[in-house]
């Protein structure tokens, strides 16, 4: 009896790895993500996103920021008063992910930020948010996972290790010795 039941026990398990195995290996799925799909999320109640406008040259004083959803549908907007500060009322109900773009009154480069956390209510609005969100955009949408892999990717590394935990050698002759 103790050897038909081991027996069984075999069988049932290399049927389950058989069925593990098949269904991994056919290929059918979606490809996995090293991040977890995000659930739907969306503004419970009013809420108002605020924060700065720049670019390349300093902070923008005029112009208009526009909050979209991803088809480009405007949801409110705001104008720069005299400051590169905005203030946004979002309203209750509003479905993540939104677009925070600002439009230059004189020609210029439109900018944009990308909303996808609802706990969050300050985005300063830069070239680099700009380039983040349309990374993220490229890389399949506006996802935690993919703004993040496009922010580490517009990091820059130095040619060269210039910080003391980088050092190999002696102190008194790179940068010029002891002060």
């Amino acid at each position: 009896m103790r050897t038909n039941s081991f027996s069984l026990h075999r069988g049932v398990l290399a049927a389950s790895l058989l069925a593990l195995i098949t269904a991994a290996g056919c290929g059918n799925e979606a490809p996995k993500s090293a991040f977890p799909q995000q659930t739907a999320r969306k503004y419970e109640q009013a809420v108002t996103l605020e924060g700065s406008v720049s670019d390349n040259k300093g902070p923008i004083k005029t112009g208009n920021v526009k909050v979209s959803d991803e088809k480009g549908a405007v949801i409110a907007e705001t104008a720069l008063q005299d400051s590169e500060h905005y203030r946004v009322q979002v309203p209750a109900g509003t479905a993540l992910p939104i677009l925070l773009t600002f439009y230059p009154v004189a020609g210029g480069e439109q900018l944009v930020t990308a909303v996808i956390h609802p706990t969050v209510t300050k985005y300063d609005i830069t070239p680099l948010s700009t380039a983040i969100a349309k990374k993220a955009r490229a890389l399949g949408g506006y996802t935690h996972g993919n703004l993040l892999v496009a922010a580490e990717s517009m990091g820059t590394v130095p040619e060269a290790n210039k910080t003391t935990a980088g050092f190999r050698g002696d102190p008194t002759t790179q940068y010029g010795g002891w002060h």
